[in-house]
């Protein structure tokens, strides 16, 4: 009877037995076999990770002023649902921020779970904000891009957006260079959400952007807006671009197009076109100025030389279109230099037509025209350069691209082209930064680079003396005291679906000097001015007036003075 009770006990003893058995034999393969590969699947539990951001590059001009940076501001925002009393926290936040009490509260009152309050506040005014305690006010730090300068250059920088990427100019053309490499913080939380404190952490820092130096001068720059403000005023155009360079290395010692934008303020631009840079990405009909070009591309194929004349009937017919001069005069017997000293279209539309498509298009493209120069800004355009073989190309363009219509460069083109006129036939690359600096003490200097033979030096030098005679012949509004320049202006009507507009054109003026060792070129290009339709009215003589405040800054002595003391140390 007693027999059964003993036989279950004996049966539960020997399966507390068994299961003690697999218990310890579960411990020690936990604790012995399995010990590192549950180890790591605790701490792999355990572990988080997050981005550490870096420091985006700053950018220098090319005398140490710094042009752009980055500076700790404050982003604010509220949670209304969090607030106790959004009537006083609507009122502390309008008089901190300068903001509308009423419009704060009704934001604050609706049904929104999260509000932005002001973004970008400046260090000591969010630290007071966040001092004051206001629940529901969150007041967060944030590194943000500064350009302590405003509106200087802006087309050139371009800007950097909440998200930290670059946009236009140099910003977003070296986007990849100027915003480093994030790093990583570890750490571990318990399993109340804590974090556990380590002694050694596994952290990888963020290494800062590259910081680059500019060829840009600061003082260069603010005299060219200054002067292109001027103009605008003066001539009543719309918008305009200058660009000042170094012809014999294509370094770039200022840039401005206006209307301009703050960077700083970016968002609060209307019309996001405003932040395109007109220099590189504004493709337009250049006008006269293209003769140039055309000019020394006969000369270096032999089709003319420095004696040819010519008889000037004041038309010309190709491929069925009239060709006319600007003035609709006829010029009668004139010389190959006369032809640019009266900007006439009928004798180079003679001269290209006499070349042939072949060897004009060549010459043309040897130039640049119709590639993009390569600069280092974000957005350049390519250009326009119909060809034989284009289904749009017609007989007649061969004559009117002599003269700049037709085709379409941009402001960069252009002052290349010419350039390399200045530069004894050679096309240099241009460029904006000069020197790069890597986190690691590295220093990357850029050399001036040729990329491309246009011309001989001969031709060069024979097309700069004719482009002197223009100046003192036929400009005399860009003359400048005490230098010879070597220029040509361009006036171009503006195309519209129905023919070229003559009340509104595209007036441009670009120069060189000294002539003998040209230093800097100058390209100004001003949109649809009104007080003169003519860029030997409104271009040139901003021109002059920038030039000779430029060389008096750029320490550049009058020819006199110069040749003198060549003659001394001679």
């Amino acid at each position: 009877m007693h027999e059964r009770p003993r036989r279950r006990l004996a049966f539960l003893t020997l399966m507390l037995v068994l299961l003690c058995l697999l218990m310890v034999v579960r411990l020690v393969r936990i604790q012995v076999f399995s010990y590192n590969e549950l180890s790591e699947e605790g701490r792999q539990l355990r572990t988080r990770q997050s981005d550490l951001k870096p420091l985006r590059g700053r950018v220098w001009d090319q005398d140490g002023h710094l042009l752009v940076g980055n500076v700790v501001q404050y982003d604010i925002s509220a949670a209304p649902a969090l607030m106790s009393d959004p009537v006083k926290t609507a009122a502390t936040l309008a008089v901190y921020l300068e903001l509308d009490a009423e419009a704060l509260f009704a934001d604050f009152t609706g049904d929104k779970l999260w509000v932005p309050v002001a973004r970008g506040v400046p260090k000591e005014l969010g630290e007071r904000v966040a001092r004051q305690g206001m629940v529901g006010i969150n007041v967060e730090p944030v590194w943000r891009r500064t350009f302590p300068e405003g509106i200087l250059a802006a087309h050139l920088l371009g800007f950097v957006n909440a998200q930290g990427r670059g946009f236009y100019g140099i910003e977003g053309y070296y986007d990849a260079d100027l915003r480093g490499q994030p790093g990583t913080r570890v750490y571990q939380r318990d399993p109340w959400d804590q974090i556990i404190p380590l002694g050694l952490a596994d952290d990888e820092p963020p290494q800062t952007g590259v910081d680059l130096v500019l060829a840009l001068d600061r003082t260069v720059q603010a005299l060219v807006e200054e002067e292109l403000a001027l103009a605008l005023t003066e001539t009543g155009a719309e918008s305009g671009v200058i660009i000042v360079m170094q012809p014999r290395t294509g370094a770039i010692l200022a840039l401005a197009a206006m209307p301009v934008y703050d960077p700083n303020a970016y968002w609060n631009v209307a019309d996001p076109r405003l932040y395109v840079n007109p220099v590189v990405s504004d493709q337009y009909e250049p006008g006269s100025v293209f003769k140039v070009l055309t000019v020394a591309v006969a000369l270096e194929n032999g089709s003319v030389t420095p004696e040819t004349t010519f008889y000037d009937e004041g038309q010309i017919e190709v491929g069925g279109q009239m060709i006319r001069n600007a003035t609709r005069r006829a010029y009668g017997n004139v010389t190959l230099t006369e032809v640019l000293v009266h900007s006439l279209n009928v004798e180079v539309a003679r001269i290209s037509t006499t070349l042939g498509p072949e060897k004009f298009y060549q010459g043309i493209s040897a130039f640049g025209i119709g590639h993009r120069t390569g600069v280092d800004m974000e957005g350049e355009a390519v250009g326009e350069l119909r060809m034989p073989g284009d289904w749009r190309w017609h007989e007649s363009d061969l004559a009117t691209n002599a003269f700049g219509q037709g085709l379409a460069v941009t402001p960069m083109q252009m002052i290349m082209a010419v350039s390399a006129i200045a530069n004894e036939g050679v096309l240099m690359q241009p460029f904006v930064v000069a020197e790069k600096h890597y986190a690691d003490g590295r220093v990357e200097q850029v050399q001036p680079a040729p990329i491309g033979r246009a011309v001989s030096p001969e031709t060069a030098h024979t097309v700069t003396e004719m482009m002197v005679e223009t100046v003192e012949r036929g400009i005399e509004q860009a003359q400048v005291p005490g230098y010879r320049v070597a220029g040509k202006t361009g006036t171009a009507q503006l195309p519209t679906p129905f023919g070229y507009d003559e009340q509104n054109t595209i007036a441009s003026f670009i120069g060189f000097a000294p002539v003998e060792d040209p230093q800097v070129i100058v390209l100004v290009r001003l949109d649809k001015p009104t007080s003169s339709t003519w860029g030997t009215q409104t271009a040139a003589p901003a021109f002059s007036r920038l030039a000779q405040r430029l060389f008096v800054l750029l320490e550049i002595p009058p020819d006199d003075v110069r040749l003198a003391v060549a003659r001394s140390e001679g």
